[in-house]
């Protein structure tokens, strides 16, 4: 068991110009100060829209601690409160175990089927059923071993009452084609406010399987809806096409790592692109996203993207894009009472610059930006909103952290 540690550190709001309107238009001035300053990695694409990269520098002047709750987590990858205030947390090498609201870690729980945790994968998000007080439900997204590879799957199963494992274990969606690598796995779970449970996965990273994102007989690259046992809505936008996967949701993504739904019932996902190009997504049913068409920044190596643009007719523009990247992993829109300056916010963990994102929204556009608790120098994997309005985050470090945001006293 680790030895928990908390500890109480005051937090100085990073300074930051303040705007009120997106920073860049294209082909035109910057309205206002913006937040990100380095050169893009693609310096000659420009945005479809004015705000659509390169936000308002913005200073929320909010005054907060952060307690570190627990250390000594084995690459955290999620966080997921708990009714009674404890923590339910997910460790990439197939550990899931519940932290006690003092930051006491339990011991790992028993029943959790076995993951392939080379690269990217292992066990990854976590999510409560939307009847966990009376059923004690909870699904887990892990990169299932194969016998010709591995591939992003989903399990449930039931908390003991004694709350040391899961029974009734059953996987109930195992995404396709398996394929034999270790990268680009996805994956979030999102419970919608239809009740369906809502799956994000990657397209598994390589070249040749980039195609897999603009196929629909493939769940690689996709927003999937499923109910609650797995199987496909009769309402999805394919469910009547023999050529598609009953599933898919939305399709042309690279690999989404963050997603969460607004106080409105939009769902959006924050998804990785390659080297500049991440992006925020609002996700409406039946559309295409581009991946690998269209698409902003370019290769790992410093090429263009083979046969790709920024902008097609058919396919859906990002809400906003991150030129150079900051790696988004996990999202949570602040709902909370405890900071209410935050209130309709969306926070995004980022593994590159480790810092907690700030996006201020209004009407369906990014006015503003903040990048939070740089001076940690963690990669943080992942953000969730606590029963009293604090903010939970994971850190993605081989000794990774559970901390505690919370209003400074």
């Amino acid at each position: 068991m680790n030895t928990p540690c908390i500890a109480f550190i005051s937090m100085v709001v990073l300074a930051a110009a303040s705007g009120s309107a997106g920073a860049q238009a294209s082909g035109g001035k910057a309205a206002c100060p913006p937040l990100e300053t380095r050169t893009p990695n693609a310096p000659d694409q420009r945005p479809a829209f004015p705000g659509q990269t390169r936000a308002c520098a913005v200073q929320s002047n909010v005054a907060f601690d952060v307690v570190v709750l627990a250390k000594g987590l084995e690459r955290p990858w999620a966080v997921e409160p708990l009714p009674g205030g404890e923590l339910l947390i997910t460790e990439k090498s197939g550990r899931m175990r519940i932290v006690s609201p003092k930051g006491e870690p339990g011991q790992p729980l028993a029943g959790v089927p076995a993951v392939d945790a080379r690269g990217q994968g292992g066990l990854l998000d976590v999510a409560l059923s939307p009847t966990f007080e009376a059923d004690r439900t909870i699904y887990w997204s892990y990169s299932e071993p194969r016998r010709d590879g591995n591939g992003t799957s989903v399990a449930r199963g039931v908390l003991s009452a004694d709350r040391r494992s899961l029974e009734r274990v059953r996987v109930i969606f195992r995404a396709l084609p398996t394929y034999d690598g270790t990268l680009h796995y996805g994956s979030r779970l999102s419970f919608g406010p239809d009740g369906m449970l809502y799956v994000t996965t990657g397209e598994r990273w390589e070249t040749s399987m980039r195609q897999y994102a603009q196929r629909l007989d493939s769940h690689l690259g996709k927003v999937l809806r499923i109910n609650p046992d797995g199987s496909a809505p009769a309402d999805n936008p394919f469910v009547d096409r023999p050529d598609a996967r009953p599933e898919i949701w939305t399709f042309g993504h690279r690999n989404i790592q963050a997603a969460a739904f607004d106080s409105g019932g939009r769902f959006w996902v924050v998804e990785h692109g390659a080297k500049g190009g991440d992006e925020l997504n609002l996700i409406e049913k039946g559309k295409n996203y581009g991946w690998p068409l269209v698409a902003y920044g370019e290769e790992y190596s410093g090429q263009p993207f083979s046969n790709a643009v920024t902008a097609r007719s058919g396919f859906e523009q990002p809400v906003y894009y991150w030129d150079p990247v900051i790696a988004p992993s996990g999202a949570q829109f602040y709902t909370g009472e405890a900071f209410p300056t935050w209130q309709g916010n969306l926070f995004v963990g980022s593994l590159k610059d480790k810092t907690l994102v700030r996006l201020v929204l209004e009407n369906g556009q990014v006015q503003g930006e903040e990048h939070l608790l740089a001076d940690r120098d963690q990669r943080v994997r992942d953000v969730r909103q606590g029963l009293g309005g604090e903010l939970y985050v994971v850190t993605d470090e081989a000794s990774g952290e559970l901390w505690k945001i919370v209003p400074r006293r």
